[in-house]
């Protein structure tokens, strides 16, 4: 078996929003697996642009496990269509996207 090639990368520090929960679940996983927040949010994304599914079925029923734990009822259907509670935010869709205008 050969060596795992690495590779050299920059990483930025970013302030993502994301739900509550299901930010709960995506930390307790990767402490479950011993990586960082970034690593697993990383591999997840590598994954989807390859259209291959991150997680294999061991990992997926962790994961039902800690949906269930933290309460995140959500699943693939509630995507782009979240709206933040509370009286000091909008109710528009956090997927809304500003058109660029041709001058």
């Amino acid at each position: 078996m050969g060596v795992a090639k690495h590779y050299t990368v920059e990483r930025v520090q970013t302030g993502v929003r994301m739900e509550k929960r299901l930010l709960k679940v995506l930390k307790a996983f990767a402490e479950y697996h011993d990586l960082t927040l970034g690593d697993l949010l990383e591999g997840i994304v590598l994954h989807a642009f390859d259209g291959k599914c991150p997680f294999g079925r061991e990992s997926l029923k962790r994961l039902q496990e800690l949906k269930r734990f933290y309460g995140l009822d959500l699943d693939s259907r509630a995507s782009h269509r979240l709206v933040e509670s509370g009286p000091a935010h909008s109710a528009k869709p956090h997927s809304v996207r500003k058109e660029k205008h041709a001058k």
